[in-house]
């Protein structure tokens, strides 16, 4: 990862909004959430919640995977845990402190949560 992605994430997470639906959206894991519940669940109209979820998406941060007519959003946990990485590379002078692991692990997942990823 490079500075400019890593500002570009960074930059679509410092948005209390944003944030709250990135949060959501780990904690509904691989499986996804569509547009509609996380409009209800969050009061946001349409054009908004779109807004949204198209800054966290083009900043690398959240993948959508079509199902019919619904689309589910999911967080891209590589991109998340690459930036992690690049903010912890040089933590610790170069000691081994345990934050070079992944924050998450998505091979551990359940395995309709690898169904969003395509592995199974």
């Amino acid at each position: 990862m490079n500075e400019k992605n890593a500002v570009t994430r960074l930059a679509a997470l410092a948005h209390e909004t944003r944030l709250a639906l990135y949060r959501r959206l780990v904690q509904a894991g691989m499986a996804g959430l569509t547009p509609g519940e996380l409009g209800a669940e969050f009061g946001l109209p349409p054009a908004t919640l779109s807004f949204h979820l198209k800054e966290l998406t083009h900043a690398g941060l959240l993948v959508a995977r079509h199902e019919g007519r619904f689309i589910h959003y999911a967080p891209d946990v590589d991109a998340m845990n690459a930036l992690l990485g690049f903010l912890t590379e040089n933590c610790c002078a170069g000691e081994d402190c345990g934050l070079a692991t992944p924050c998450c692990n998505p091979s551990v997942a359940s395995s309709d949560q690898n169904e969003f990823s395509g592995e199974k």
